[in-house]
């Protein structure tokens, strides 16, 4: 089967279907596994080059709604008549596993997607007992945008994320999964843990003295106490099951005594 992936968090679910051989075409902002190195690149994920995927003549193209804007790419493909399913636009860290039997099933893939479906949710168990262990849950602050200022609400995996690694999102109060707020709001809130994770932005990329710069941000509990961290976003934007490896991530800073130091160079899914 020759797929084409045209946002990150397919070509990495495809990645661990064992299927990466199998893609013939990507998208622009696609950079994971390294194995992907290489393969045409058909542009941003909301301007796919249609006429140059066309030609690649692929035989399923995974596509996603998860940004308003890739709409465009299924109107085209439908009157193309290209092959295309459209991978479910998770909320949750169990919804991730479920893309995994989507893809998997769309790719006759099951066997494996399932066995990697138990493991994760194997793992999700295995952090919320760790979680039990944390007697007062740290305060989380996580940044998406900075001007303006956007940070996931209730509806969104980060929240999760924060329970499991035994801290609380301060902005849970809202039950949306993105919340646009203001740097007032954000100090008044005043977290324990800030976590920079800039969408598409490279980790090397983002300058926290910006961040410091921000009026009355010293004088939060965060900075403060050296709590600042800005992290990898695709460990923690993308709706794959890398998420899991920004989990142990977090949980090992916020509570090094409860929870393991995975090596970072090494996938938690893969090698559980």
């Amino acid at each position: 089967m020759k797929l084409i992936s045209i946002c990150p968090s397919n070509t990495e679910l495809v990645a661990y279907l064992g299927l990466t051989s199998s893609l013939i075409g990507i998208d622009n902002f696609s950079d994971w596994p390294e194995a992907i190195n290489g393969l045409p690149r058909l542009g941003p994920d909301l301007y796919i080059d249609m006429d140059k995927l066309e030609k690649l003549q692929p035989d399923l193209v995974l596509a996603s709604l998860s940004v308003p804007g890739m709409e465009r790419n299924i109107s085209e493909m439908e009157k193309r008549q290209i092959p295309y399913v459209v991978v479910p636009n998770p909320q949750t860290l169990q919804d991730v596993a479920n893309c995994l039997l989507f893809v998997g099933k769309a790719t006759n893939t099951d066997d494996k997607a399932h066995h990697l479906y138990e493991r994760f949710t194997r793992i999700l168990q295995t952090y919320d007992s760790l979680s039990l262990q944390v007697k007062t849950p740290k305060t989380l602050y996580w940044e998406w945008w900075a001007k303006p200022i956007f940070t996931p609400g209730a509806g969104n995996w980060l929240t999760e994320m924060s329970r499991l690694a035994g801290g609380r999102n301060i902005f849970e109060d809202h039950s949306e999964a993105s919340v646009q707020t203001d740097w007032e709001d954000v100090k008044s809130r005043n977290p324990d843990v800030i976590c920079i994770v800039w969408v598409g932005v490279q980790k090397k990329k983002v300058n926290p003295k910006v961040i410091l710069k921000r009026p009355g941000w010293r004088q939060m509990n965060a900075i403060k106490n050296r709590q600042l961290y800005i992290l990898d976003e695709p460990l923690f934007c993308r709706p794959s099951p890398r998420l899991l490896n920004g989990l142990a991530r977090i949980g090992h800073f916020l509570y090094p005594d409860i929870y393991p130091q995975v090596n970072e160079h090494l996938d938690l899914l893969m090698n559980s």
